[in-house]
């Protein structure tokens, strides 16, 4: 068990700080997701994501296994060149594999539902905070 943790907060620190999110060059970090904002995009990313992604970071991206959840801000407000680069290059000293076998379409798709987890995540924070009285 303290090794799995170790190894969650291992992941979960090279997302944030000087971390991977961070090593992006310039030029990629800097695309825009061609697919942003497209409902067809979004449910093809979430198809892949579950395909390909979900047995680490969960079916709700909410982290599992030696994998961090993929709905911390540090996630959520990454620019999509700076996603889509990570999907394809992988983390791998954090055990992530390069997805560059995927075709630009789909990593461009799977960024489409990352993103799409920021509203999702907002959503039931004020839904939370407006409950009635009980």
């Amino acid at each position: 068990m303290r090794a799995f943790c170790l190894i969650a907060f291992a992941s979960l620190s090279l997302l944030s700080g000087q971390g991977i999110l961070d090593r992006a060059p310039a030029n990629k970090a800097a695309r825009q997701n061609p697919y942003a904002g497209s409902g067809k995009a979004q449910r093809a990313g979430e198809k892949l994501f579950r395909r390909y992604c979900a047995s680490c970071h969960g079916e709700s991206a909410a982290g599992c296994n030696h994998a961090p959840s993929l709905r911390i801000p540090a996630v959520v407000q990454a620019p999509p060149g700076v996603l889509e680069w990570v999907i394809e290059n992988g983390v791998l000293e954090a055990g992530m594999p390069s997805w560059s076998k995927l075709p630009p379409q789909q990593r461009w798709q799977i960024v489409t539902y990352l993103k799409s987890l920021a509203g999702d995540s907002e959503l039931k924070r004020l839904r939370g905070s407006f409950r009635d009285p009980e």
